[in-house]
């Protein structure tokens, strides 16, 4: 049998073909080892941005009332085992070795993508591990994402704004429509989406499937009654640089304080659609909410608004990746407080929005150092030069406060500078999964 450090490399070598989209790959490979994703509830969370917030809060609440739980995410920041988690715990590598190499000429064979291989792994190791309900985070889209062979009890759209166009389309309408092929029949839908065009769409593709659909925000015009008001609305929000405090008005469990340490206001609805998840399980499912509570209160998720004291600075990390996110992160940043200086560390792959997310994030920093993780994939990295020949002379043009910027191609010299530069206060990393989770790696901050 490989070991995880044998196998990984033919496993992410598989990468380089693409992104397949489609189902039949998945079905074969879950086929061929007796259909595990049958014998385990499941939660179905899509969306652009805050999807992996939601599930790690159902899963946290769900873990708390007993259940025997299983966690799908994508990507990981350090460990590729952090994808699957079995009752909050990364699987065990010589577990996932074992399932890899059983699992590998069914791969091979279907010519199963990366993404493909890793969702019908996790199934099957929560199958195998007696995991009674699953959360599990959508990868790219919906309708062709590979976990939407499941059937699940409730499914989530978190939001929908414009990113990977190159598969999902290039305007938040089709986007919109990609992410509700995941709604199937009779299976309630919630979504925190607010925006009238993408709204619009998840509605209607909701009524066509016959799916119940649910909203955090009642349409105007809607009664107290009104069937598409979610099970939860959002009340008075108090955050600080320890987290949240939440007021929330339950039709399961009436109304209800929560604190929560995930950071940034942000994530106010987040929690507002975990809960409305959670109040929309069939009833023996539903935990009591003193689950809900202590799950919530006890959850962690890095690499989102994650702060760290370090030798005198304070480090933020944030996995933002595109223009959205990169908005949100601005507005959560001023929650924290900072201590000047701040620098930002930047490292964004060649193919997402980096010429919107700047001008964006540069405002916020006194100094900023563009850089490239480690780890992003060769046909991904993008041209630090190329960057600073484009840009920077639009942002002396544009911006109302220009920092003062640096480029390291190399992350650990970058991160090096910032810690200098930022002594007695703060460095803020950001721009992809990457950046983060090579960061963290680096300064050695485990990621669980």
């Amino acid at each position: 049998m490989g070991t995880l450090d044998e196998l990984t490399p033919w496993l992410f070598s598989r990468v380089s073909g693409g992104v397949s989209l489609g189902l039949e790959r998945t079905e074969q490979l879950l086929a061929g080892a007796g259909n595990p994703h049958r014998l385990f509830r499941s939660i179905l969370i899509g969306g652009t941005n805050g999807k992996g917030s939601v599930s790690a809060l159902c899963e946290a609440a769900l873990w708390k009332a007993g259940r025997r739980t299983g966690l799908y995410t994508s990507p990981h920041l350090v460990s590729f085992t952090e994808r699957i988690r079995i009752d909050g715990v990364p699987i065990r590598e010589e577990v996932l070795a074992e399932i890899a190499e059983r699992l590998r000429p069914a791969i091979e064979e279907t010519g199963a993508s990366f993404f493909e291989a890793t969702t019908a792994m996790a199934f099957i190791a929560f199958a195998e591990a007696g995991v009674e309900i699953a959360v599990v985070e959508v990868g790219l889209g919906g309708r062709l994402d590979s976990t939407n062979v499941l059937t699940p009890l409730v499914t989530a759209v978190t939001n929908v704004a414009v990113d990977h166009t190159e598969f999902l389309g290039d305007t938040v309408e089709r986007i919109a429509l990609e992410k509700a092929g995941i709604f199937k029949p009779g299976v309630p839908v919630v979504t925190a989406e607010r925006e009238t065009a993408p709204l619009k769409v998840l509605r209607e593709r909701a009524a066509e499937v016959g799916a119940p659909f649910h909203t955090l925000d009642a349409p105007a015009g809607a009664s107290a009654g009104d069937p598409e008001r979610a099970p939860v609305e959002p009340g008075k929000m108090l955050s600080t640089p320890d987290g949240l405090t939440l007021g929330l008005l339950s039709s399961v469990w009436g109304e209800r304080l929560l604190q929560v340490p995930l950071r940034g206001p942000y994530q106010a609805r987040n929690v507002a659609q975990a809960v409305a998840v959670l109040g929309l399980l069939p009833e023996a499912f539903r935990p009591e909410w003193k689950a809900v509570e202590a799950g919530f209160r006890s959850v962690r998720w890095p690499g989102r608004l994650q702060v760290e004291h370090r030798e005198g600075v304070v480090w933020v990390f944030d996995v933002a990746h595109n223009p959205a996110g990169s908005r949100v992160l601005v507005e959560a940043l001023s929650s924290l407080k900072l201590p000047s200086p701040v620098v930002g560390v930047v490292g964004i792959l060649s193919d997402k929005d980096w010429r919107l997310m700047l001008p964006i994030l540069a405002g916020q920093f006194d100094h900023l150092i563009l850089t490239t993780p480690d780890t992003a994939p060769p046909g991904r990295r993008w041209d630090l030069d190329a960057v600073s020949a484009t840009w920077l002379s639009e942002l002396a043009q544009t911006a109302s406060r220009t920092p003062e910027v640096e480029l390291h191609a190399d992350l650990s010299d970058a991160l090096r500078r910032a810690g200098e530069i930022a002594e007695g206060g703060s460095v803020v990393v950001t721009g992809s999964v990457h950046t983060v989770g090579d960061t963290l790696a680096h300064l050695g901050i485990s990621p669980v």
